[in-house]
């Protein structure tokens, strides 16, 4: 019987992915509103710029799931966290 190894995946991976798509989708939602704030933008701007994030989100989160080594995981992880809690903590 051979085994593949996308067949299970690892409970740290599955933690680490669900941490970073929650702050990356705040991250999105974030960047989404600058983009509506700016003056003299377009609805296909602000479609734009919240598409472009969840692609970045999307495949970042995949890379995580399934090829990241466990220190670049957990450090986009921390990283992520740490830009969330400094862009919602500014005034």
């Amino acid at each position: 019987m051979v085994r593949r190894y996308f067949d299970r995946v690892e409970t740290w991976r599955i933690v680490a992915t669900c941490s970073f798509v929650l702050g990356g989708l705040i991250l999105v939602l974030v960047g989404v509103a600058q983009a509506r704030d700016r003056r003299n933008t377009r609805d296909a701007d602000v479609w734009r710029a919240g598409l472009v994030g969840l692609a970045v989100v999307g495949v970042v989160a995949v890379l995580i799931a399934y090829w990241l080594p466990s220190v670049a995981a957990w450090g986009i992880v921390a990283a992520t966290a740490i830009a969330v809690a400094f862009i919602t903590m500014m005034d």
